[in-house]
């Protein structure tokens, strides 16, 4: 499926060529059939003899509609441009073809109209002054096919021309992130909201939620065609009639984009790379009040040269685009610029970043994924490929950075570990990626909850403090010395368990439980804290605490003043 516009001036022919090629009348509109006049976008679409089949969009040639024009050709892929052999290459002519360079269109046909109407020699002279008015554009080479959409002289050789083209130039790609922007809208009777663009980025099916942007609001496909035939899903690259359910139809204007949300950056503020054109009769400053054309829309915008403060006719430079309303781009989309005040088109170039971190004196925007890591030092996977199109393998959990970024993290980690001690650091005081890196060095550790080194000895295995509390199980002496990481350590392994800020080894919490279990045989009904005091040879000061600590785990439940058998009651 290839998406094609008709491109050329006012009256040379275009919609009445295209209703020689496909048999319909794409000037739709009452006012158009009055003035024989194509006043906004028409559309149609047929199959070329060798199967392949072509949808085109019919834009209106006459000045006061360029922006009609400028909503039907942002997402087509070639063009056929048409010239009337009695009169010849005109103003429009050159504003078209400069602005289907702009967007980066690559392939085209020339269709020489009206060729019925004059002599050989005419016909000639007109051929060779489109020869040379394209000289050094992208339809150099184009072929040029003399045609008379009336008595269909070179019809059919216009389709042989157009199968060629159409051979040649690329199809869409499917990224699985689709993007529609809607060029017309309407209420079909006993369908509801009906919306038309071209398919770009991925497949779109019934039922798939989509957004509209700009705005946050969201609609459900109910139904979809393409080419007149309904389907359940349609790829990238296709003409598409959406109807659209749970959602307003004065919200549904041209401009607007369908998208999944969570694929898409939406961005106010924009770097690229603006094109003048060779015969603007000024240089291009911030000063001016200017339009900018992108998918199906147009947005007053405001604009900084990045660099020096103008840029010259036929220059190229990095300019900032202030949006009024954001808006779902990506890196290598194409627009056009007009300035309103003048009425004429500045340029056009691509948007190379959708989200610039640096100020405007210090930015370089490029299309390199490599910048956007370096500016941002990290940034999640997920996140680079909304702001850059590309899908790149994450180098540290879900997280890519630069080598030297990571490098250098890697260090403060091990610095961090290093003054630590001998304990280790606790992983808790570390940042996400710290954690991750602590987790993937080769040199690192990470045990209970603290990263040390891997020949580290471990302090806490043996540790004198577990024999004092083990040589007095039931009346241990607190101890001084040990600090309280070392403390807080040995709670985290088991090997100490703390209740109301006294110290057991873990080894006298499971004898007490024994002897209580012991006095629990003997008296079903419960014992008192008196009764488990007496029995461990302590004091109220320790039973207390082990007692609480035989309820929390379980071992014991209280019920008033007794402890009665718990869950985890030990079985003798």
């Amino acid at each position: 499926m290839h998406v094609v516009a008709t491109a050329g001036h006012v009256d040379h022919g275009k919609s009445t060529l295209v209703r020689a090629l496909t048999g319909t009348d794409t000037d739709r509109l009452a006012e158009e059939k009055e003035r024989g006049l194509t006043i906004d976008l028409g559309f149609a679409f047929t199959t070329l003899p060798s199967g392949r089949k072509i949808s085109f969009i019919d834009v209106p040639g006459h000045i006061r509609f360029i922006k009609n024009m400028l909503a039907g050709v942002g997402a087509v892929d070639a063009c056929v441009f048409v010239v009337a052999a009695t009169e010849g290459w005109k103003p429009q002519s050159e504003e078209h073809l400069r602005i289907l360079e702009l967007l980066g269109i690559r392939h085209g046909v020339v269709a020489l109209t009206q060729i019925g109407l004059v002599d050989d020699e005419l016909a000639q002279l007109a051929r060779m002054d489109v020869e040379e008015q394209t000289e050094g554009s992208f339809l150099e080479n184009a072929e040029i096919v003399a045609v008379d959409s009336v008595d269909g002289t070179g019809i059919d050789a216009l389709r042989d021309a157009l199968d060629s083209m159409t051979e040649l130039a690329p199809t869409a790609l499917n990224t699985k992130r689709p993007r529609l922007w809607i060029d017309r809208s309407f209420a079909a009777t006993g369908a509801g909201s009906v919306v038309t663009g071209t398919l770009t980025g991925g497949r779109l099916r019934v039922d798939d939620e989509v957004s509209l942007v700009p705005g946050s609001k969201s609609a459900r496909i109910r139904g979809m065609q393409t080419q007149g035939e309904a389907r359940t899903k349609i790829d990238p690259g296709h003409r598409v009639a959406l109807n659209l359910a749970n959602v307003e139809q004065r919200l549904l204007r041209r401009g607007i984009a369908l998208t999944f949300d969570d694929q898409w950056h939406r961005t106010q503020k924009f770097d690229a790379e603006l094109r003048v054109l060779p015969d603007l009769g000024h240089e291009v400053s911030r000063r001016g009040a200017f339009s900018l054309y992108l998918g199906s829309g147009e947005w007053p915008v405001r604009l900084r040269v990045l660099g020096p403060n103008r840029l010259a006719p036929g220059s190229l430079g990095p300019v900032r685009i202030f949006l009024p309303e954001a808006l779902p781009l990506l890196p290598g989309d194409k627009f056009v610029l007009r300035e309103s005040g003048r009425d004429e088109t500045v340029g056009g170039g691509q948007v190379l970043d959708v989200d610039p971190q640096l100020k405007a004196a210090e930015a370089r925007p490029d299309l390199s994924v490599d910048r956007v890591i370096a500016e941002r030092g990290w940034v999640r996977a997920e996140e680079l490929e909304r702001l850059t199109g590309k899908s790149i393998k994450p180098v540290l959990g879900d997280w890519i950075a630069a080598p030297a970024v990571i490098e250098s993290a890697q260090q403060e980690v091990r610095c961090l570990i290093e003054e630590a001690g001998p304990l280790g650091l606790a992983v808790a005081v570390l940042d996400e990626r710290q954690r991750l890196i602590a987790n993937e060095l080769d040199d690192i550790q990470v045990m209970e909850g603290r990263a040390r080194w891997l020949d580290q000895k471990d302090v806490l295995m043996d540790h004198p403090l577990v024999a004092e509390l083990e040589a007095h199980p039931f009346a241990p002496a607190q101890p001084t010395e040990p600090s309280r990481e070392e403390i807080r350590g040995l709670v985290q392994r088991g090997l100490v368990i703390q209740s109301d800020g006294v110290l057991f080894a873990a080894s006298s919490i499971e004898q007490a439980a024994n002897v209580v279990a012991q006095l629990l045989l003997q008296n079903p009904s419960g014992v008192t804290v008196a009764e488990i005091r007496d029995a461990l040879g302590t004091t109220r000061k320790f039973a207390l605490p082990i007692c609480a600590i035989l309820d929390g785990t379980g071992v014991t439940r209280r019920r008033e003043d007794l402890r009665i058998p718990g869950p985890r009651l030990p079985e003798l």
